[in-house]
């Protein structure tokens, strides 16, 4: 079976090595091994790899290079006006020569596969929706585009799409899905955490404004202004990066908050296992997987209830959902940081239900969508 990814995700190529964001290929690792061969469809990075990189499994991986393409601003419109032929016909050869396609979505890339695809009502395909698929979110048109495209199944037809969230009334190509990080030979006995204090808060993920690092900040200021002794670990690197620089340095919070960048899966999973808390106050997600990967070690989340992320803390049972109300929100730690029976009790919960998503578990599920 040959199997083509169409994807936005920008991959790097050194010598004969395959590296694209870590969490994208350990997942895609677990496609790609039913699969007798492989193209991928993608935009190639000019950027220098970091240690959130991490290499293919399988070397005899076909790459077919496309210009990156987007719609974010007037001169990156003229900019992909210009390129889409050249995009629009790779993904077209490319789904000619596959015996199952697979789009990533959501993503200009994706919007254009999501058309695309729809001229191979006969090849077996899938979409891995990987953002929130919440019928009621407001979204940018590009996005709901997609999910319109993608729930017809008189345009798409021999697909299933998979999507974060069980949500009602959805088309019958619809399939309610998940992901992992961590395989069942990580599950040991459940670990018990000291809420005690001094408490380790952990944001891990793009320091970019969707993710909004300068809010958790904002919320660690706060409980110090309660008087709670605690720090905040932030992983991650992205355009927010000077603004919590300053932050920092404006309320005298360099012994407090540690800026640490981009680190590999090893670091963070460290970092997992010595904090107490993560803060994830994001505007969007689709299966926030550093929520699910912080739960497996029994680290709390403190996150936004957007997508699934309510369902995955079971409406504040097995985490904290915020408000994106500072004072409320600061309230609202600092009375759960009084209790710390039950901050053992949200902590174990939390674990029980990681656990129950391990890698072998989605690698079974994957199989059964291309054998």
């Amino acid at each position: 079976m040959k199997l083509v990814v169409i994807t936005h995700t920008p991959h790097f190529q050194e010598k004969d090595a395959l590296f694209a964001y870590g969490p994208y290929v350990r997942e895609m690792n677990l496609w790609i091994r039913y699969a007798d061969t492989v193209e991928i469809v993608t935009p190639i990075a000019t950027i220098e790899r970091s240690p959130i990189h991490e290499r293919y499994e399988k070397e005899s991986v076909e790459i077919s290079r496309i210009p990156a393409i987007s719609f974010v601003s007037v001169s990156r419109t003229l900019q992909t006006l210009v390129k889409l032929p050249v995009v629009k016909w790779k993904l077209f050869s490319a789904m000619r020569r596959a015996d199952h396609i697979h789009l990533r979505c959501p993503g200009t890339i994706g919007l254009v596969g999501c058309f695309l695809q729809i001229f191979f009502p006969k090849k077996p395909k899938t979409a891995k929706y990987a953002g929130n698929w919440d019928p009621n979110s407001k979204q940018p048109f590009s996005y709901r585009l997609q999910k319109w495209i993608l729930s017809n199944t008189f345009l798409t037809r021999n697909m299933q799409v998979l999507v974060y969230g069980d949500w009602p009334k959805q088309s019958k190509n619809i399939k309610p899905f998940f992901t992992a990080s961590y395989p069942k030979s990580k599950i040991g006995n459940l670990a018990t955490k000291n809420f005690e204090g001094p408490f380790r808060f952990l944001f891990v993920g793009s320091l970019a404004p969707g993710k909004r690092p300068l809010y958790a900040v904002q919320l660690l200021h706060e409980l110090h202004r309660k008087g709670v002794k605690c720090f905040l670990d932030m992983y991650g690197e992205g355009a927010e990066g000077d603004a919590l620089e300053n932050y920092i340095g404006q309320h005298n919070l360099s012994e407090s908050v540690k800026l640490h960048g981009n680190k590999s899966s090893d670091q963070v999973e460290t970092a997992y296992k010595q904090s107490e808390f993560l803060i994830l106050p994001s505007k969007s997600e689709g299966w926030p997987k550093v929520i699910a990967e912080a739960m497996f070690w029994g680290v709390i989340p403190i996150a936004t209830p957007i997508s699934c992320v309510a369902w995955m803390l079971e409406e504040g049972q097995r985490g904290i959902l915020l408000t994106k109300t500072i004072e409320r929100d600061s309230e609202m730690i600092f009375n759960h940081l009084k209790d710390a029976s039950k901050l053992q009790e949200m902590s174990r919960q939390a674990q029980i239900w990681s656990q129950h998503y391990s890698l072998d578990d989605f690698e079974a599920a994957i199989k059964k969508l291309l054998v």
